[in-house]
């Protein structure tokens, strides 16, 4: 029985797609057969085939509606949004260390640039009656750490909720919206994590990771997920596969969090 995942010649944003998770789903999509196009600050030194790759800054208004109508004049529509541009720049210290400027500065990368990029698209789904959004939203949301994740953490959580009001409005008229809360991704910040963790340890890279699996509570797989593992599961529910989908959230975390 072949899976096809029915992605061939499907229209793709994806953002944050030069590095870590979002280079792994772009590199998924293209494979898949759909036509892609990625944002990121800086171009990828290596980039694929058949991507279109435009330099924006999604932490701006001004940067998103550049995504916006650069795919919009070029493909004249989209059928699948993915939004995994997300991260953290505050320092850790906990609730005082987080000034307003930290704050404003997690909203906007997690979840502002989201909700814009997702106004400025989401009329053409409309207009066409179908369309999927995943919003690339963490585990943070559900276990976060006080000394360092909490600004990151709360705007991860705005995101997921987002996602479900969203659904709810735009499903009915044929657009799909869910949300994916990964875990720890053994990306290459993460590696370099571990490395830096490993050093002012004097130990090796495997006891790095143990270090950072131990921060997060332990992760009973004994190891952090795969880019290309969450990608494919980005990938299935994007397709038509996954048709009957839409308003969850979809962990995938090697078991950290130890509820349902």
């Amino acid at each position: 029985m072949s899976f096809d995942l029915q992605l061939s010649g499907r229209r793709a944003v994806v953002t944050g797609g030069t590095m870590g998770l979002g280079a792994a789903v772009v590199q998924t999509l293209v494979e898949a057969g759909a036509r892609v196009a990625t944002s990121a600050r800086n171009i990828s030194a290596a980039p694929l085939d058949g991507v279109t790759y435009i330099r924006s800054d999604l932490t701006t208004a001004e940067g998103v509606a550049h995504v916006a109508q650069t795919v919009l004049q070029a493909w004249g529509g989209v059928d699948i949004v993915i939004n995994v541009l997300g991260g953290s720049g505050t320092p850790g210290g906990g609730f005082a260390a987080i000034c307003d400027e930290h704050w404003l500065a997690e909203l906007n990368l997690n979840l502002m640039s989201a909700v814009r990029l997702d106004r400025a698209l989401l009329p053409s789904m409309l207009a066409q009656g179908s369309g999927v959004i995943i919003h690339v939203s963490s585990i943070q949301r559900l276990m976060p750490m006080p000394e360092s994740t909490t600004a990151y953490a709360s705007a991860k959580a705005a995101l997921t909720t987002y996602s479900k009001s969203l659904s709810r409005e735009v499903m009915p008229k044929g657009v799909r919206v869910l949300s994916v809360a990964p875990g720890w991704i053994e990306t290459e910040a993460s590696v370099r994590l571990a490395e830096r963790l490993a050093e002012q340890a004097g130990t090796d890279y495997e006891g790095g990771q143990r270090m950072v699996m131990d921060s997060l509570g332990g992760i009973p797989l004994g190891r952090p997920a795969k880019p290309e593992e969450v990608a494919d599961l980005i990938a299935f529910l994007a397709s038509p596969r996954a048709a009957s989908i839409s308003g969850s959230e979809h962990r995938i975390d090697g078991g950290s969090v130890k509820t349902l």
